[in-house]
Formats: C-alpha cells, structure tokens, sequence
C-alpha cells in the first residue's frame, strides 16, 4: 500500500501509520553531506539534478512513506524583487527588507513557474524515480514569507514584523495578498509538476495572539487554501498547515480549511485532535530533540503518540519540526521501523465509521 501517506490525508483507513519526517532529507544524513561539500545551499535548490537526489536520499536509506521535495521557503520571494543570500552561521538573508509602505508598492509581479522553474524541474525528476510513491511539495505560508521580508533574516520576537502589521494595516494585507497570491501560485505549479500533496509552512506564526492572526493572518492563509481548492478542482491535492507553538490557536487553526493540520510536540496528540474537529487528519509530533534519546525512550515516546491516536484513520506520524543537525542516523532508522510495525488496534469504533 504505497499510498498509506494519501490515504491517512484523506482519514481514509490504512493497514499502518504512515510515516515521514520534516527535514528528512538534511546534514545529519552522511549522504547530504557528501553533495553538500560540492555545492552552496542555494546551489543545491536551484540545481535540479542535485536537488532531486537529495530528495531521494531518506527514501532509500530509510523507506519513509512519502517524499518531501528538497527546497527552501524562502527562493519565491527573489521573484518579486528580493536579494537573498544564506551566509555562513547566519542563515537566510534578505538584503533588501520591507520597512516603508513604499517597499510595498514597489514589489514585482513573479510566476513561480519561471522565478522557481528549478524546483518544478526537480519535481518532475524525482516523481519518475518514486514508483507511486507520494511526493510532497511545499511553501512557506504568507505570514512566515512576510515575517523574513520584513525582520531581513529569522527573529525571536518579530518586533518589526508585528509594528509594521499594527502601524501599516493597509501596506500589510496589500503585502499578504501579494504573498498568498504567490503562494498559491506555487503550489499550484508544484502540484501540475507532479506533487501528490503540499504542505504550507507557517513555521513563525506561533509568535502571534489569537486576535492577531485572526484580524491580520487568518484571510490570507484561507485565500491560499480556496484558490488551490478551486483552480484545481478534483485534482486537487490533500493540504497540510504546519506551525510551532500553535496550541493556542486551535479555533483558528480549524478555520482554515487544510485537509491535515501539523502538531508540534508542546501538546499532547489526542487533545490537539479534539481541539481541531475529527474532520481534519493530523500530522506529528515527536521532539526532533527525543531522537537525540536511548532507543528505549524514543521507542516509549513514539508510542505513546501512536496510542494517543488511538488507531483513528488521519494520523501521520512525523516530527513536531525538522530533524537536527547531527541527529544520529541510526536513531533515525530505529523510528520509522518502529512506527512501521506498530499495529493498529484491530477494530475501533472511529475505524468501523469510517470503513462503513
């Protein structure tokens, strides 16, 4: 059953949890290093060849149930006119941040089909190794986009993030929907290229409070999930939102119409469940930090995610964020076995609804 992973998207019933992992494709992965050595960061997203048997990579070595594209959230942006390079022990960096209204005004209008075509290339190439296997696209979502056009690189408290969105309410939804325009751009070209899934990244939102992401986020991140939904009618695909630190917005969360909702690890899996409606699969959410563990503790963490999920059709189990550099690949290999020959319960009520 190589569509576990679709099946598990769609709360369809599946003979085992499905299982893939955020950032499985990294520099823990020997393989990764080795390629990395040749080529910059940049270089391997935007050569298809490379980017492609980096994706490839985890698949083989460990047999996860779908494959995530290996790209970056931030390349879309240099479509509408941004310089952004990824500097050593810094990370990404926007040399040209959005600080006045008129840096608003003055952004391009971008095709990701053209400004992001090494991605598409790469998805077409990696779909053609998969064997059926799924494959995932992806984008970070508008407010995570905006929060790097604005800070000019990651940030822990988004302070010009948050005053431009407070002082400049007109420049900032002017900023989002040319962002969820983009966004949704891109995953629809992802999915055209040969993406069985896509997954929306917001990885920054947690740093918001209800009512902001209700009044200055929420619409934003709904227009993605519509115009994917309606521009591709039955071809759609199942949609994932993910964030961090997000227990706090579950009324919203549910508000957004994606297929399957990420849970990071600050809550339990059955009471996120519950708080975001049965109508939605969810996806998580072990510690990337408990793969650091002896096998018997992330074995006794493992399970008791795949006992809180209780054997109801819609778990996928990954991480509650990206592996770490320098997880110990072993440690890595050990969890997808151990998810893998987990057995479902044999018969639960959620399981005979569904299967009815």
């Amino acid at each position: 059953m190589r569509d576990r992973f679709l099946r598990a998207c769609r709360r369809q019933p599946v003979d085992r949890t499905p299982i893939w992992l955020m950032r499985q494709a990294g520099r823990y992965m020997p393989e990764y290093r080795a390629v990395r050595e040749r080529y910059g960061f940049l270089q391997m997203v935007k050569t298809p060849e490379v980017a492609a048997e980096v994706t490839l990579q985890p698949i083989q070595a460990f047999g996860v149930d779908a494959a995530i594209i290996f790209a970056d959230i931030l390349p879309p942006l240099e479509g509408l006119g941004f310089q952004l390079t990824y500097e050593k022990g810094e990370g990404p960096v926007i040399h040209n941040p959005i600080r006045q209204p008129r840096d608003v005004a003055a952004l391009h209008s971008s095709d990701p089909r053209e400004t992001v075509a090494y991605t598409l290339t790469a998805l077409r190439l990696v779909k053609r190794e998969l064997n059926g296997l799924p494959l995932i696209g992806f984008s970070g979502a508008p407010f995570t986009l905006a929060s790097y056009a604005i800070e000019g690189g990651g940030s822990k408290e988004y302070r010009l993030t948050k005053r431009f969105m407070y002082e400049q309410p007109a420049a900032w939804h002017d900023l989002m929907e040319r962002l969820s325009q983009l966004v949704a751009e891109y995953l629809i070209a992802q999915v055209e290229a040969g993406a069985d899934a896509v997954q929306i990244f917001d990885s920054w939102a947690g740093a918001l409070a209800p009512a902001d992401y209700r009044d200055f986020v929420l619409r934003h991140t709904q227009n993605v999930v519509a115009t994917v939904r309606s521009r591709l009618g039955e071809a759609a695909p199942p949609i994932i939102y993910f964030g961090t630190d997000m227990a706090g917005l579950a009324g919203e969360l549910r508000q957004i119409g994606a297929d399957v909702l990420g849970v990071d690890w600050r809550i339990d899996l059955d009471v996120a469940w519950a708080q975001y409606g049965y109508e939605h699969a969810v996806q998580g959410n072990l510690d990337p930090t408990t793969l650091f563990a002896p096998r018997e503790l992330i074995a006794a963490r493992a399970r008791e995610i795949l006992q809180r999920a209780g054997g109801r059709p819609g778990h996928i189990f990954n991480l509650g964020h990206g592996i770490l550099t320098e997880t110990p690949v072993d440690h890595v290999r050990y969890l997808v076995e151990f998810v893998q020959s987990f057995p479902l319960p044999a018969e639960t009520p959620a399981l005979q609804e569904v299967m009815q």
